[in-house]
């Protein structure tokens, strides 16, 4: 499933104009960046949540080369399902 699914799914569901259902996805799924960003966690009960982990940089190696990479120090955003999510999926 798209996000343009997901937007189609729910103008049907809503009942409203595809504009508008775009406009409310686009604005869930931003403030849940920006939650992101901000260090906060977010949790949406019975689906999951999301969080970031820090990775420490560290030496690599390049495997087409072999030569010895330096890999900055980045964050990662890892989501968790819930317990109903993963009760509904395993029915």
């Amino acid at each position: 499933m798209t996000k343009a699914d997901i937007i189609e799914w729910v103008a049907q569901r809503s009942d409203i104009p595809k504009k508008q259902a775009e406009m409310v996805v686009n604005t869930v799924l931003l403030s849940i960046v920006e939650a992101l960003d901000a260090g906060e966690k977010v949790e949406l009960r019975g689906f999951g949540s999301f969080h970031m982990k820090k990775r420490e940089a560290r030496v690599a190696r390049n495997p087409k080369t072999g030569e010895k990479v330096h890999v900055d120090e980045k964050k990662i955003p890892y989501f968790r399902a819930g317990k109903e999510l993963k009760e509904l999926i395993n029915k």
